[in-house]
């Protein structure tokens, strides 16, 4: 009966956000609206039962539904948009040459940017005094520690040259069903060949080309329509998403370490910061452009998931941004598998910085420091090459400095809540290389980014469904 009650308001909550489209409201309104709702309505559910009660776990299963399935639907769009894009733009752009240049810039600013962030983590780190020593290890932490130990085999086994040649595309029919980690990788370099092939064609072949070129026009409407209609339904899985969280938080495990997540949010913070000031050495306002990027971090944040935020990340770079199509889908779809700031930059250094005190290392001596940040570098390149974001990330980077990896298994409880932080700034970070490579290329268009109408909410609100 419980449950009952509690699906009928979360359907009421529904049925309002619904109104909000009716009503036309912008879709950055409506995803601030669910944001709050969810807050809400899961501290609530927080509040009327405690945590752990069967009561919220019946609930959170059909409320799942709403928040897993519109994330299922964005990784449905996500290789046709990345396909499509890439090879349109390549067309039109009909220079070749310039992918080197969109691919090299895109992942240098991503590289460099998470050695900073591994810099800011060991400073944050060091300043709240973390440390691993005295931290209470329950069962879940034994378990976690014990299954970390097991996968360290399979990632000691992968080598730097093994993570490369994941990233081509032996089969692009797999890739397109996302069967690898690194299939989004992998789809980008076919597309791209494709791409390249179609200017072959268009130059050789005139009359072929026209024909090659109206198909790739048409196909990519076809998907930029798709695209808005998922887009349409973000304020619904915003909600369902935000409510999970916020309900299945265990808030004793988040009091008994709460400095290790202060510390987290300030070091993402000012990863945040760092990226607006990068922007802003190339002509961008940061302030009008974190408003107009604010939408996408929010959705990253929510749904802990930075491939699925790939169609949303591409769709704000070109449509508010100004960003170009090529640089936009190159820079969302390698910010979601290399370079992550918040996963393979912050996480990992902060950990390495508390493990250091229990095996006699100083954590504030120079050499550990500048070790630590050129394996976290290096090692950023090629988490996609075993997939796992975060997690492996501190895998990698505990075992080639012959840390105890068991020991990362201690914030398991809170991990869920720093995560959430983590999937934005990686969002963030690939959208800030995308508008640093469109700003220096020359391929931004700023008349987008100077526009203060919601673009993406005016066609997200023609394509709606009847």
């Amino acid at each position: 009966m419980l449950q009952i009650i509690n699906m009928a308001i979360f359907a009421l909550l529904i049925a309002l956000l619904y109104r909000q489209q009716k009503a036309e409201n912008t879709l950055s309104k409506r995803v601030f609206t669910s944001l709050g709702l969810g807050v809400l309505f899961g501290g609530a559910l927080q509040l009327a039962y405690g945590g752990g009660s069967a009561v919220i776990s019946d609930t959170l299963e059909y409320v799942n539904i709403v928040g897993a399935g519109y994330v299922s639907l964005l990784k449905m769009i996500i290789m046709p948009l990345i396909m499509v894009s890439i090879i349109g733009a390549i067309i039109k752009v009909k220079d070749s040459g310039s992918l080197g240049k969109i691919s090299g810039l895109s992942i240098g600013i991503l590289l460099a940017t998470t050695a900073a962030s591994a810099f800011i983590g060991i400073m944050v780190s060091n300043l709240f005094g973390l440390s691993a020593e005295g931290i209470v290890q329950g069962a879940r932490e034994i378990a976690r520690g014990e299954m970390l130990e097991t996968r360290l085999h399979s990632v000691q086994a992968l080598s730097f040259a093994d993570m490369i040649i994941s990233f081509f595309p032996g089969n692009p029919f797999a890739d397109l069903a996302g069967s690898r980690p690194t299939s989004t990788i992998a789809v980008v370099i076919f597309s791209a060949f494709i791409g390249v092939a179609g200017l072959t064609v268009i130059r050789t072949e005139p009359e072929l080309g026209k024909s090659f070129e109206k198909f790739v026009n048409v196909a990519q409407e076809v998907v930029r329509t798709l695209v808005r209609m998922v887009l349409s339904l973000t304020p619904y899985g915003v909600l369902a998403l935000m409510t999970k969280v916020v309900a299945g938080s265990n808030y004793d495990d988040i009091l008994s370490l709460i400095s290790f997540v202060m510390a987290s949010y300030v070091g993402l913070g000012l990863i945040l910061v760092m990226h607006l000031v990068l922007v802003s050495l190339v002509g961008v306002n940061p302030i009008r452009y974190i408003k107009k990027i604010l939408p996408v971090l929010t959705f990253a944040f929510t749904s802990r998931s930075s491939a699925g935020t790939i169609p949303l990340n591409v769709d704000t770079q070109v449509q508010k941004l100004g960003n170009g199509d090529a640089v936009a889908n190159f820079s969302a779809s390698f910010g979601a598998t290399m370079g992550q700031n918040g996963c393979a930059g912050l996480y990992p250094a902060m950990l390495a910085v508390m493990i250091a005190p229990t095996i006699g290392i100083n954590p504030l001596d120079p050499s550990f420091m500048l070790t630590l940040i050129a394996v976290i570098t290096v090692s950023s390149f090629g988490i996609a090459g075993v997939g796992g974001g975060a997690t492996f990330a501190a895998l990698i980077v505990l075992s080639a400095l012959d840390m105890p990896v068991a020991l990362a298994g201690l914030l398991i409880s809170i991990e869920p809540l720093i995560d959430m932080g983590r999937t934005a700034i990686n969002v963030s970070g690939s959208m800030t290389a995308g508008t640093i490579t469109s700003r220096l290329l020359g391929q931004a268009d700023n008349t987008v980014f100077e526009a203060d109408n919601d673009i993406i909410a005016a066609n997200t609100d023609s394509a709606k469904m009847s």
